[in-house]
């Protein structure tokens, strides 16, 4: 992991397209500004584990459902 130290209104750059910026510090709270192209899905931590623990337990509904129709289908 690279740590890199900023003070309040300085960025980071990621690649071409991506700059992070600290907008404040109050306390042990940091406020980030994100610059990046739309296309670039940004979600804290907790929101994207969220949503691959969805996308993983829907992808195995999905087999679930499927593999029960192969059995049924398979037994007319």
């Amino acid at each position: 992991m690279l740590v890199l130290s900023r003070k309040q209104n300085q960025s980071i750059k990621i690649g071409d397209d991506i700059e992070l910026t600290v907008v404040s510090v109050e306390g042990d709270q940091v406020k980030l500004g994100i610059n990046a192209p739309k296309n670039v899905e940004i979600h804290r931590k907790e929101v994207y584990l969220a949503i691959q623990e969805e996308n993983a337990s829907a992808a195995s509904s999905s087999i679930d459902v499927l593999t029960a129709f192969a059995k049924n289908d398979s037994s007319h």
